[in-house]
């Protein structure tokens, strides 16, 4: 019997230390909140399938609902790999949890994949705003989880997704005292953060809640 492949290594990114400096010096809510979580920091599992794939899991819901979701999804494929995903059960994947919409997605990211219609390659010598119009090209790949991939997968570091729940919630309860917060107002305090909005983006993530976010 072979061995099970192993999982990816966890890796985080080399500016993360750079970036704390930064905003605490920049940003008197940055220099409260990084303290509080220590040598926690972004992590890459370094697969490109298997951060899109999470990132559809954990679309509308919860940090904590889409953990669960996604437990329970990734026993079901022998290896959290394309071809594997599309010789999946649809009932044993709705038994995990997971709506007919986002299995639909989850079957046409794996197809993408799995013919070679995605050059991942070419996407480090890309910028931000070329790999967003190339992956939105995929159903069920909005802005959103494209920019959750340019933070989880390719760890860029300026990434400021103002269509995440999180990161509005995250400002209001930060910045607002708890009160409404508009993108006008969000891209004003994110104003502060730049050349590292996705690292302020995450200990906002963090402020909410404390599993770590991960894709």
């Amino acid at each position: 019997m072979s061995a099970a492949p192993a999982e990816p290594l966890l890796s985080s990114p080399d500016y993360w230390d750079e970036a704390c400096r930064h905003l605490a010096k920049k940003d008197r809510v940055m220099k409260r909140l990084i303290p509080q979580f220590g040598d926690a920091c972004l992590q890459s599992r370094g697969d490109a399938f298997t951060t899109l794939a999470r990132s559809i899991v954990g679309q509308q819901i919860s940090v904590k609902a889409a953990q669960s979701v996604w437990d329970r999804f990734a026993k079901l494929p022998r290896r959290m790999h394309a071809g594997h995903v599309l010789k999946l059960k649809v009932d044993d994947m709705r038994g995990a949890g997971l709506s007919a919409r986002k299995i639909e997605y989850l079957v046409d990211l794996a197809l993408h994949f799995d013919s070679g219609a995605i050059h991942a390659d070419a996407w480090l010598a890309m910028n931000d705003d070329e790999i967003i119009a190339e992956l939105v090209g995929i159903r069920g790949i909005g802005r959103w989880t494209a920019e959750m991939f340019l933070i989880f997968h390719l760890m860029r570091p300026n990434v400021l997704p103002l269509d995440d729940v999180g990161l509005i919630n995250g400002i209001s309860r930060n910045y607002f005292s708890g009160d409404p917060v508009s993108r006008s107002d969000a891209r004003e305090v994110a104003a502060a953060w730049v050349p590292y909005c996705s690292v302020a983006t995450w200990y906002n993530w963090r402020s909410l809640d404390p599993l770590p976010v991960g894709y």
